[in-house]
């Protein structure tokens, strides 16, 4: 299979609703205590530590967009669905910060790390604030109860999602089959965005049954959007994605292109060379030679048509839902 074609800009729709989403999000990290607001605005790529005004665009705002399209998708004006925007941009900073921290990874978007920037103790108590905050941000928005009951249930799918992908490192290679890793790649990645489409859905006057459609279509694109990850993981390029290459290796991770390589004739030696350290070249090398990139990827595509389909069936969705799919499939590969 041939890999997609690069991504050169991100779509317009991801400017649009960062345009829109960003005077509502500032105001919510202004509400946090100064330093602790000034972390959360590193964490964001709004500025550098000591607080002076930062150059780099921070991150592409996927999760935001979601749910500005879930409340358009709901028939309503875009406005309806900056709350939830705000909300699960929030929550999203503060899964990496302790993700950053749970992983060990000293860089973010080619920068340190909020840990490494300003501690470990500092990060942990940035990323509990920006938690709260969601949550009161997403409480005193309009059927702000029913929109934090499905955040919540997002939030406990997400650690549930994050607990597997710890302990799946120490099980042996073989040790975790293409299932589990689904499972936990929709619970990791995939309740976060599925929550935020549904709940910008939701905060958009849609029927319950259209809110849990998209959230099952979120889902999928979150499994896809992992899949994506885990190639970047193995074979992207550090200056583009901002991790060192072979990083998932050398962690241990058990990712998908590794779970698929693990299934072929080249299983035992691919075990030896993954426990043999200072050999991930050859690891990624014969991964790649194995099938495991290319399952990796007809594995994503699988999952995007799935959102795709439920995606379609909306008949007021908005076709920037499609662009914006094509893009995050497509990123960087």
């Amino acid at each position: 299979m041939t890999a997609p074609a690069p991504a050169t800009a991100p779509p317009h729709v991801l400017v649009r609703c960062r345009e829109l989403v960003r005077p509502a999000l500032a105001a919510a990290v202004a509400r946090l205590h100064p330093w602790v607001g000034e972390m959360a605005g590193y964490a964001f790529g709004w500025c550098e530590v000591g607080g002076s005004s930062a150059a780099g665009p921070g991150g592409k705002g996927v999760r935001q967009a979601l749910a500005v399209l879930g409340a358009e998708t709901a028939g309503a004006p875009a406005a309806h669905g900056v709350p939830a925007a705000v909300a699960v941009e929030l929550v999203h900073a503060f899964s990496l910060v302790h993700d950053d921290i749970m992983d060990g990874d000293a860089t973010r978007h080619r920068r340190p790390a909020v840990w490494q920037a300003y501690g470990t103790g500092p990060a942990v108590l940035a990323g509990d604030a920006l938690f709260a905050l969601a949550v009161e941000t997403l409480a005193a928005a309009p059927g702000g109860p029913g929109a934090v009951r499905l955040l919540s249930a997002a939030l406990a799918d997400l650690v549930h999602g994050q607990a597997d992908d710890l302990l799946f490192a120490a099980r042996p290679w073989t040790g975790v089959s293409a299932r589990e890793y689904r499972t936990m790649a929709e619970r990791k990645t995939g309740a976060l965005l599925g929550c935020a489409v549904a709940l910008g859905a939701a905060l958009g006057g849609a029927p319950e049954a259209t809110v849990g459609a998209l959230d099952q279509a979120g889902r999928h694109l979150g499994v896809a959007f992992q899949l994506v990850d885990d190639v970047l993981g193995i074979w992207g390029d550090p200056a583009v994605t901002g991790k060192p290459v072979h990083g998932d290796l050398r962690q241990r991770k058990k990712t998908y292109p590794v779970l698929a390589a693990l299934g072929s004739p080249a299983a035992p030696r691919l075990a030896r060379l993954l426990d043999e350290p200072g050999r991930a070249t050859e690891a990624a090398a014969l991964i790649e030679e194995a099938g495991g990139r290319a399952a990796a990827l007809a594995e994503a595509r699988r999952h995007t048509a799935r959102a795709e389909a439920l995606f379609a069936g909306m008949p007021t969705a908005p076709a920037e839902l499609r662009v914006l799919l094509d893009f995050l499939v497509r990123r960087d590969l």
